[in-house]
């Protein structure tokens, strides 16, 4: 896609200036969303320090097409206010609102017969923040969920992503709904490092042949319908005797810069038009690569 018209794309990244802990993962998926969309002849605009929210309400409307990536929690005002004022090529504001809470996300999605872990409460349980990232404060333990917490039980088995762009199916939804599925980018395994009882997201690999592979991508999808999530999402799920949906991320990801350093597909083609409902049927992987929490990748093969 070559971008004639000299338009401008909006990416902005809430943790460049806003959460240390988090600021390297950030970084590294906004050096990848803005390099792609240059080369696809965007003019790139992103927030600098003051008040994100002020920052998004000031560029959008310069812009022909907005993506932000925050903490979930907080992602679905920041995006609300982008679909308000340019064309927004991620998630929609109220279905981020349902995956920002595992709680409700977990109910909805076994109300559909997709598998999630039981919410126990009591004896040693996996404990983890009803709106939380990136797993923080995550931990095996046999006490009281805190405030804003909860517990489910624990489920051991390969850690593996799915990643994902779905078409439009909320907002211009008659001019730009087309009725195609989600693309596939990748199906890539999670490096969680256990220390004690607590666990720690530490980067992956993409792709994987997991030996259940057919069976990891059908229920990433059924995931995201179910969801009615759009735009880039990924969907993190625990292989054992089933296939159990962990978390739903309605946003672009870690995962993000491994797939990119391998996809002949621009990153940017991808999500503009497949939220304009001409999502392609597949993309073309070259390679094997590992990557970590600081944008840091390695080709394996």
């Amino acid at each position: 896609m070559i971008n004639p018209k000299g338009m401008k794309a909006l990416i902005a990244e809430y943790t460049v200036f806003n959460d240390p802990g988090l600021a390297p993962e950030g970084r590294a998926m906004l050096r990848v969303l803005s390099e792609s969309f240059e080369s696809c002849g965007y003019e790139v605009l992103s927030p600098e320090k003051g008040d994100f929210a002020e920052e998004i309400g000031r560029l959008a409307p310069e812009c022909d097409v907005g993506l932000v990536i925050a903490p979930d929690d907080i992602l679905w005002r920041f995006t609300k206010i982008v679909e308000d004022n340019t064309r927004n090529i991620g998630c929609g504001s109220l279905n981020i609102a349902l995956c920002s809470n595992k709680r409700r996300t977990g109910e909805v999605l076994s109300s559909q017969g997709i598998a999630v872990p039981k919410e126990i409460d009591e004896g040693v349980r996996l404990i983890k923040r009803i709106n939380g990232v990136d797993g923080q404060n995550m931990r095996l333990a046999d006490e009281e969920p805190g405030k804003g917490e909860f517990g489910q039980e624990f489920i051991e088995g390969d850690n593996i992503s799915v990643s994902l762009v779905g078409g439009r199916v909320t907002g211009d939804t008659c001019l730009s709904y087309s009725g195609k599925g989600p693309v596939v980018l990748s199906v890539n395994r999670q490096y969680i490092e256990r220390d004690g009882n607590r666990f720690f997201y530490r980067g992956g690999e993409t792709p994987v042949d997991h030996p259940r592979k057919d069976e990891i991508i059908e229920t990433a999808i059924k995931s995201l319908n179910v969801l009615g999530c759009q735009g880039y999402t990924g969907v993190d799920v625990i292989v054992a005797d089933d296939i159990y949906v962990v978390d739903v991320n309605p946003r672009p990801t870690t995962s993000l810069v491994g797939i990119c350093a391998i996809m002949e597909e621009e990153i940017a083609e991808i999500l503009v038009e497949s939220s304009k409902g001409n999502v392609p049927d597949s993309v073309h992987l070259n390679g094997r690569v590992s990557f970590d929490t600081k944008g840091v990748v390695k080709r394996l093969e």
